[in-house]
């Protein structure tokens, strides 16, 4: 063989690999999106009633005492590291 012989072998070998992977993640890609389509039609709760945020008057509902002990950490965390 000679080198332009190998040099264009080895471009088609170049080219076939780069095609495979770019057919490979186009697939993955629309996998992906399908599984969404489905997973989106089939689900029952909306997505905003599923992330649950807690109201801030469980702020009012801690005692004194714990309050206190979290401060006391704070304030001895922020003194070591000076």
């Amino acid at each position: 063989m000679t080198p332009s012989e190998l040099l264009l072998e080895g471009v088609e070998l170049m080219l076939f690999g780069i095609g495979s992977v770019f057919v490979f993640l186009v697939l993955l890609i629309v996998c992906i999106r399908l599984m969404s389509f489905v997973i989106g039609r089939f689900d029952s709760t909306p997505a905003a009633q599923a992330i649950s945020i807690r109201p801030a008057s469980v702020a009012a509902d801690i005692d004194a005492d714990l309050l206190a002990a979290i401060q006391a950490a704070v304030h001895q965390h922020r003194a070591r590291r000076g």
